[in-house]
């Protein structure tokens, strides 16, 4: 739908429209495959958003690895910027943007590690190359050159040439428990269709407001 479309005639809200979702983890999942099947790059991507200890607002791109119904999950180093943010406050935003569908998801919640054991599993799965990256990677720690980090990388991947590379111990996950969804559709002339999803607690039932655009 385009800037061209009259607004005399959008499109008409139908039961089956979006906004009649009563579950905003459906309704994420709908969305997601359709994503996976439309946009070009890194449909998992998500913008994660934490805060410092001035208060200062972060906010950077990583990959979502995994989700249910106990929330969104992503992996990095835990002695970065933002694993150091999250654990001073743990609480963050999400937002994922499908260009390709004209499609936002915004979530807020609660943020906990996962085990050690979820992390384990997951970084078996990377690449080697990815692995020795991790062992490699001071992450935020300032880098006197790209040849020191090219250095550090060819060390670690001599000690793991032969053999399964293990976790590093500075390396793990965390989990973004949702308090509240937003979904946003594109509409012509700005008039976008918005629904809130809110609870305090993952033992509540969720209640859904309309928003305007």
């Amino acid at each position: 739908m385009t800037d061209t479309t009259s607004i005399k005639h959008p499109a008409p809200l139908t039961s089956g429209d979006f906004t009649a979702a009563e579950e905003p983890f459906a309704l994420f999942a709908e969305w997601f495959a359709e994503a996976v099947k439309s946009e070009p790059n890194d449909p998992n991507a998500m913008a994660l958003a934490t805060v410092d200890a001035d208060g200062l607002p972060d906010v950077r791109m990583v990959l979502m690895k995994g989700y249910d119904a106990d929330g969104f999950v992503f992996y990095s180093h835990i002695a970065s910027q933002k694993g150091r943010e999250l654990a001073a406050n743990p609480k963050a935003a999400l937002l994922f943007h499908w260009k390709s569908l004209r499609r936002q998801v915004r979530i807020r919640g609660s943020v906990t590690p996962v085990t050690d054991e979820e992390a384990d599993a997951y970084f078996a799965t990377r690449p080697k190359q990815a692995q020795i990256g991790a062992w490699a990677s001071k992450q935020s720690q300032p880098l006197e050159s790209r040849f020191a980090f090219e250095q550090a990388i060819a060390k670690v991947a001599a000690k793991y040439f032969i053999g399964e590379v293990p976790r590093p111990p500075g390396w793990g996950g965390w989990r973004i428990t949702p308090q509240r969804f937003e979904f946003w559709h594109d509409r012509p002339y700005r008039l976008h269709d918005r629904i809130e999803f809110r609870r305090d607690a993952q033992s509540q039932a969720w209640s859904k407001v309309r928003l305007y655009p």
